[in-house]
């Protein structure tokens, strides 16, 4: 995976998304040597959003779960677990 610099990015844009599309490479823009964001193949994209509805739908199983077996947890015990103001 490279890193880029914005500045290099916007004078090569063309050839990255070359790069990225076609040659499935992973470009990582930087700021001041800082990563900001990174481009990449829409394949990798499409993979990403799957494994994220996967794990939602893992995380809702789980809770249903949770909450059939009875453990449960009151509204204060949440806030206090997370340390929120009451």
């Amino acid at each position: 995976m490279a890193d880029i610099s914005t500045a290099d990015a916007r004078r090569n844009l063309a050839e990255l998304v070359n790069r990225v599309a076609y040659g499935k490479e992973r470009v990582v823009l930087t700021r001041h040597g800082k990563q900001l964001c990174a481009l990449v193949p829409i394949e990798d994209l499409s993979f990403l959003d799957r494994l994220r509805a996967a794990a939602a739908r893992q995380d809702v199983a789980e809770a249903r779960q949770e909450q059939e077996g009875g453990a449960t947890i009151t509204w204060s015990e949440l806030k206090d677990e997370l340390g929120l103001l009451p």
